[in-house]
């Protein structure tokens, strides 16, 4: 039986990976500090350990346990956060990534350990062209952007000087089950809390505002390719498809069927405007393709949110 250890396994994305991997008949290890991971997401018929990736029980957690894979979703993503307070910003996702390639390398020296790490499409900026491919220049607007970039080179050289097989992923804009949508929460998942509470969703600016919405499952499916058959290299995990805040607006109320009680608000300053990503490379060198619409996964989280 193959091991994996997830850091941040208690959150969003992390969890949903949990389930994923138990179902594939994996050992599950969580390594989550709690900070803004939840208890209740964790699955049971896994391993949690309440720890940040960045002390030295981390280190001691990864020998203990030997895993076949790490797969590196703990993260600092509060964009807002990022440029208040870079350095922890930067402690978190820079810093702790290298305690966590110290361990993979420790493994690495007996047996083959493989590393998954999301990036993220923040580190493009301001897109110059859509959709926005692996080789679009690297521009991030936030220190969060540059502090999920920097890694991608510590995991590159890694690669180069102890073997670490790998698989950098850059997200478009995630969505689905588990998903706050207080605090860092995506556009759909505040609109999901709105739809099931019956409040009024707010819109800053004027809704034509472009994102490329994927959901979670997805994220999934692609994490168990590469935990699988990594490909030493970045692709883009995306749906390949723009869609604006108002077509967003108009396919939840067909997925409800009922009209979604909307207020136009002022423009955020520092909001890029339009942004999809390229998934081509993704289906070229890990088979994979999207396998949800807009609408199933809309109908997915909403149902989930309703019945809960």
């Amino acid at each position: 039986m193959s091991k994996v250890l997830i850091t941040g396994g208690a959150g969003f994305i992390g969890s949903n990976l949990a389930r994923a991997y138990l179902a594939k008949g994996y050992e599950v290890i969580i390594v989550d500090n709690l900070s803004t991971g939840k208890l209740s997401n964790v699955p049971e018929n896994v391993t949690l350990y309440e720890e940040d990736i960045r002390s030295s029980n981390f280190i001691d957690i990864v020998k203990e346990e030997q895993p076949d894979v790490i797969n590196h979703h703990a993260a600092q993503i509060d964009v807002q956060l990022s440029i208040k307070n870079p350095a922890e910003d930067a402690s978190i996702n820079i810093l702790g990534t290298i305690n966590v390639l110290e361990a993979v390398k420790m493994i690495n020296e007996t047996k083959e350990c493989r590393l998954v790490y999301p990036s993220s499409a923040a580190v493009y900026g301001e897109p110059q062209y859509l959709g926005v491919d692996e080789v679009h220049p690297i521009k991030p607007i936030s220190f969060y952007g540059a502090s999920k970039f920097t890694p991608e080179f510590y995991i590159q050289v890694y690669h180069q000087l102890h073997n670490i097989p790998y698989t950098i992923f850059r997200y478009a804009n995630v969505f689905g089950i588990g998903q706050d949508p207080k605090g860092e929460g995506g556009v759909i998942s505040i609109l999901v809390d709105k739809i099931v509470n019956n409040e009024l969703f707010t819109v800053f600016g004027d809704g034509e505002q472009t994102r490329d919405f994927i959901y979670v499952e997805d994220i999934v499916s692609a994490n168990l390719i590469a935990s699988e058959k990594p490909i030493n290299t970045v692709v883009n995990i995306s749906t390949n498809t723009k869609i604006s805040l108002n077509e967003l607006i108009n396919v939840a109320e067909g997925v409800i069927n009922s009209k979604i009680e909307t207020k136009y608000a002022e423009e955020r300053s520092g909001d890029i405007k339009h942004s999809y990503l390229n998934n081509k490379k993704a289906n070229e060198q890990l088979g994979w393709y999207p396998a949800f619409t807009l609408e199933q996964g809309l109908l997915k989280t909403i149902e989930y949110y309703k019945n809960k």
